[in-house]
C-alpha cells in the first residue's frame, strides 16, 4: 500500500461551465446537485479527491459511464467524483491484454482491442462505463464462451478509503481482488482494469423471430429446450412486447455456423416477422444505442431465474405494456465456482428485466408501478439477481449469506466507515 503524491483534481460547482452537463446522467429523472464535482485526469487526483471529500465530510459518489438506474453517482450535497476524463484504453496484442482506466466506455475498450480481432465480455451498449459493469460481474455476448466481465479482469489498480493506492490481483491483495470480482463499487475506486481479451475475430451473426402472443407460449417453451444445448457462441433472447413475442439469438463467431440454428427458431412457431443480420462486432456492440439514449426517465426491475417452468412463462405473458426480456447465461459463466468471486448466482439459466422509459414526470408515479407489478409476478420464479440491476433492493437478493458475510468483512478490513456507499451496498461488519 501506497500513499501517492498530491495532484488536484479541476473542481466544479454549481454555476460553473461543465458542471451540469458532468452531473446529467442516462437516466433523467435523476436531477441531483453534488456540492462539488472533482473531474479526475489520474489515479493520482482520484485520490486526492477522496481525502479532499472525507476532510470535509462530503458524501461521494463515483461516475464512470453514469448508467446506474438510481443514479448513485450523483449524490445531493456531496463530492461526485468523475472519471470520465481517465477514458484511456492500451492493448498488448501479443500477450492479449487491455490496460482500462476507470473512466472508460466499454465502445473505448471494444475499438481498441477489435484492431486486433480481439475483444473481452463488455456489455452491449457502448457508452456504458466499464467501471460499473465490470465491478457488478459484467454480463456481455461473450460471457457464455469467455465468462463474465470480471472473470477476464486479472487486475485493478484501487483507491481506497483512506485515499492510498493498492493493486489487486490473484497475488496481491487477494481477497480484495475476490470482492472486487462482482461485489460492486464497495472497496474502493478503481483507476485501472487489466483484461484478458480473446481471439474473436470481427463478424457476428444477429437473429430474431416474432410470434403473436397467441402462440406465445409454445415459442417460449420451445425457445428454452433449445437453449438447453446451445453452442456457447451463442447467447439466446427473448422479449414480450405488446402483442409480439420474440425469440432470437447473439452469435459471435462464424456466421455460417450461427445460420445452422435458424430452422430450429423457424420451427418454433407462425413467423410473423424476422430479422436475420450478419455483423461487424462493433456494430453489434453499437446497434442498442440509440435506444439506450439519455434523454429519458427510466425505470427498471430483474430477476435471476434458476428455470423457467411454465407457470413462469404465463406469467411473462401477462405483460402489462412494458418492456420485458430474457438473456441466457449458463456456458463459461458456470464454469467458474461460486467460491471463486464475490459474483454470485452462477446456476442462473435465464436473466429477466422488464424496463420502461417515458418523458413526462407526470407519468412517474404510473410507470413506476406497473414496473414492480409485472416484476412481481414474477418473484415467485426468481432465484436472485443480478447486482447491476438492483433497483433500491437489498443487496441480499445478488449473495447467498456465506458470501454476504465474508464481503462484510472485506467491507470492514478495507471502508470500515462506509465512505463507498453510494453502491449497491454492503455494510461492514
Amino acid at each position: 500500500m501506497s500513499t501517492i503524491e498530491i495532484q488536484t483534481p479541476v473542481l466544479l460547482r454549481a454555476g460553473d461551465r461543465g458542471y451540469d452537463e458532468a452531473r446529467t446522467v442516462w437516466n433523467a429523472m435523476i436531477d441531483r446537485r453534488p456540492a462539488v464535482i472533482a473531474r479526475c485526469g489520474s489515479t493520482a487526483e482520484v485520490a486526492a479527491a477522496v481525502r479532499h471529500a472525507r476532510s470535509r465530510s462530503l458524501e461521494i459518489g463515483v461516475r464512470c459511464g453514469g448508467h446506474n438506474i438510481a443514479g448513485l453517482a450523483v449524490p445531493d450535497g456531496g463530492m461526485m467524483i468523475d472519471l470520465t476524463p481517465m477514458g484511456g484504453v492500451r492493448v498488448d496484442p501479443v500477450r492479449r491484454l487491455a490496460w482500462v482506466q476507470g473512466g472508460a466506455l466499454l465502445g473505448e475498450l471494444d475499438r481498441a482491442a477489435q484492431r486486433y480481432g480481439l475483444a473481452t465480455t463488455a456489455g452491449n451498449v457502448s457508452h456504458t462505463g466499464v467501471g460499473g459493469l465490470t465491478l457488478g460481474g459484467g454480463m456481455g455476448w461473450l460471457a457464455r464462451q469467455y465468462g463474465l466481465a470480471c472473470d477476464n479482469v486479472t487486475s485493478y489498480e484501487v483507491v481506497t478509503a483512506d485515499g492510498e493506492v493498492v493493486r489487486a490481483s490473484a497475488e496481491e491483495n487477494a481477497e480484495l481482488f475476490w470482492g472486487l470480482r462482482g461485489g460492486g463499487g464497495n472497496f474502493g475506486i478503481v483507476t485501472e482494469f487489466e483484461f484478458r481479451l480473446h481471439e474473436v475475430g470481427t463478424r457476428t451473426l444477429v437473429a430474431e423471430f416474432e410470434f403473436t402472443t397467441a402462440e406465445g407460449f409454445d415459442v417460449l417453451a420451445g425457445w428454452r429446450e433449445l437453449n438447453a444445448t446451445a453452442p456457447r457462441e451463442a447467447t439466446f433472447t427473448a422479449n414480450v412486447v405488446g402483442d409480439a413475442v420474440r425469440a432470437g439469438f447473439v452469435w459471435v463467431g462464424d456466421p455460417a455456423d450461427g445460420a445452422k440454428l435458424l430452422p430450429s427458431f423457424r420451427a418454433l412457431g407462425t413467423v410473423v416477422a424476422e430479422s436475420v443480420q450478419e455483423m461487424p462486432y462493433l456494430t453489434l456492440q453499437t446497434r442498442d444505442d440509440n435506444v439506450q439514449g439519455h434523454r429519458y426517465r427510466r425505470y427498471w426491475k430483474g430477476h435471476y431465474f434458476k428455470a423457467l417452468p411454465d407457470d413462469a412463462i404465463r406469467a411473462l405473458l401477462r405483460n402489462p405494456g412494458v418492456g420485458a426480456s430474457l438473456q441466457a447465461y449458463g456456458g463459461a459463466i458456470a464454469d467458474v465456482p461460486d467460491e471463486d468471486a464475490a459474483f454470485s448466482q452462477r446456476d442462473t439459466v435465464f436473466e429477466f428485466v422488464t424496463a420502461t422509459r417515458w418523458d413526462d414526470p407526470a407519468d412517474d408515479a404510473d410507470r413506476i408501478a406497473t414496473v414492480r407489478e409485472y416484476a412481481a409476478w414474477l418473484a415467485p420464479y426468481a432465484g436472485g439477481a443480478y447486482v447491476n440491476t438492483l433497483n433500491g433492493e437489498p443487496v441480499v437478493r445478488a449473495f447467498p449469506a456465506a458470501k454476504l458475510t465474508r464481503l462484510r468483512a472485506l467491507k470492514t478490513a478495507w471502508d470500515p466507515a462506509n465512505v463507498f456507499h453510494l453502491n449497491q451496498n454492503i455494510l461492514p461488519a
